[in-house]
């Protein structure tokens, strides 16, 4: 398992989280008299309240995935840690050191 490609993973969510907090469709959205027609004002309020529903959505879920990556990373590494105490067990048993792990 590539733990790195699981961290750059993660951090590449959260780059991206932090990056679409700082834009939000709203700030496209203007007074209904900018458009100069009310049926256009309210089709471009309608998608943006729509769009900034879809983005929360979205940063919600990709929140879950990164904190779901930093889990697994945390738990391969646990495990490796397991694995390895578990096998110098095995090489230092109680007559001694292995002769053939050196």
């Amino acid at each position: 398992m590539d733990l790195n490609a699981l961290r750059k993973a993660a951090s590449g969510i959260s780059a991206t989280l932090d990056a679409m907090a700082t834009k939000k469709v709203s700030d496209i959205d203007a007074p209904k008299d900018a458009f100069g027609h009310e049926e256009l004002a309210a089709a471009i309020a309608d998608f943006c309240d729509r769009w900034n529903i879809g983005v929360s959505h979205l940063a919600s879920d990709g929140a879950q995935v990164t904190d779901r990556l930093n889990h697994c990373v945390k738990s391969y590494e646990t495990a490796e840690q397991h694995i390895q105490i578990s096998v110098q067990g095995i090489l230092q048993s109680s007559s001694g050191a292995d002769p053939g792990a050196s």
